[in-house]
């Protein structure tokens, strides 16, 4: 996280006017991929990356907002905000005051700036992150508190109703509730969720494969498609099923000859990643690192062969670590395509181990990663 004294005097200097500052971090994923719209199970952990929010009132009835990382300050009228997204980075926040307003709140006018170092496009959550600072600073502003469930919610809406992007709800949940060195299994359909310990010798080390390939074409649209007919298919034999949270791999013996090879494939990731997500925890709640490492390993098998959400480049990463002294577990995490991997590593071979996999991967595919050694953070708080 950035410094926020330097912030501080970063937004003094901006707005002449001292700010009241808050931090919400990025997050990696575990365990538990494509399982949330099934109203599953997913198991997050908040790190050491974070959006830092500095914010203070002002007198003229604007809005103004100020990227540090975008090196960009715009201006709005608070009381005639934009309707719609611009597809800008303004988005994030403006978002966030928009479901603000519509929930009744009377919004002034104030200085916003916003510096992160959740690295942009990695799949590590810089959005929410945004969102969720932002709304703990501008709630602060109005005098209004919301619990971690319930501003997770509001900062989901904004990116679904204003961003219009179609995200779960376990980015915003994880950075508004995160816990220092704890995991946090998240059910999907409550919101109910409990901590799971990460041993203090164990480092988070987060692998950036630094390829994305494009889901616009409508690979996440056709899985997730191929998901629910699958579990239409089983609903229509024995009712009760309304997600594939409700169904089990006894239903897919049972009817899977009935789906398309491909749904089944799909169903098959949703379920048994399910009941690897709630495994992983109870393993890691019995300090049983070497069975979360082997749950790890199957979830990214499933991820790669069943619901075919993987590529060349995520495989070879999670392949290439295997044999590296101090893995615990690794496995591709996020949306697929591309982006990151996790690896669980013993915290004093992680430094190491960082070198080795790096240039490991840089030999095979030509691609020089970025790899950052985290730890599990708290979530989303005010700074003194």
């Amino acid at each position: 996280m950035h410094d926020p004294d330097v912030f501080r005097a970063m937004h003094v200097a901006r707005f002449h006017a001292e700010p009241a500052i808050f931090a919400a971090p990025g997050r990696v994923n575990l365990i538990g991929e494509h399982t949330d719209y099934a109203e599953g199970f997913v198991m997050p952990v908040a790190i050491d990356f974070a959006t830092l929010a500095g914010i203070s009132p002002r007198s003229d009835g604007k809005i103004v907002l100020y990227s540090e990382n975008y090196g960009e300050e715009r201006s709005f009228e608070a009381a005639a905000l934009p309707a719609k997204a611009g597809q800008r980075w303004t988005d994030y926040p403006l978002g966030v005051v928009s479901i603000l307003a519509g929930e009744g709140h009377a919004i002034p006018g104030f200085s916003l700036s916003l510096w992160g170092d959740v690295p942009l496009g990695s799949g590590l959550s810089s959005s929410a992150s945004v969102e969720v600072a932002t709304a703990l600073a501008v709630t602060r502003l109005i005098g209004v508190s919301y619990p971690g469930p319930v501003l997770a919610r509001l900062c989901q809406r904004a990116e679904n109703e204003f961003v219009e992007a179609n995200c779960g709800i376990m980015d915003q949940f994880i950075s508004a509730n995160g816990a220092k060195d704890h995991a946090l299994l998240l059910d999907c359909r409550d919101l109910s969720f409990k901590l799971a310990p990460i041993p203090p010798n164990v480092a988070l080390v987060i692998a950036n494969t630094m390829v994305k390939h494009s889901i616009a074409g409508g690979d996440y649209a056709t899985r997730r498609a191929e998901s629910e007919a699958a579990c239409a298919i089983i609903n229509s034999h024995r009712g009760g099923v309304p997600f594939l949270r409700d169904a089990t791999l006894e239903d897919l013996e049972k009817w899977g000859h009935e789906m398309a090879p491909n749904s089944l494939k799909r169903a098959r990731h949703v379920i048994s990643e399910n009941l690897r997500t709630v495994a992983a925890s109870e393993a890691l709640l019995k300090g049983d690192m070497a069975e979360v490492g082997r749950l790890m390993a199957e979830a990214h098998k499933s991820y790669s062969q069943d619901f075919e959400g993987s590529c060349e480049e995520a495989d070879a990463m999670v392949a290439l670590a295997q044999d590296l002294p101090g893995l615990i577990g690794a496995r591709l995490t996020g949306g697929g395509f591309g982006g990151c991997t996790i690896n669980l590593v013993e915290q004093d071979q992680a430094a190491a181990f960082v070198e080795a996999l790096g240039s490991r991967y840089a030999a095979q595919t030509g691609i020089v990663p970025q790899i950052h050694i985290c730890h599990a953070s708290g979530g989303a708080r005010r700074l003194r």
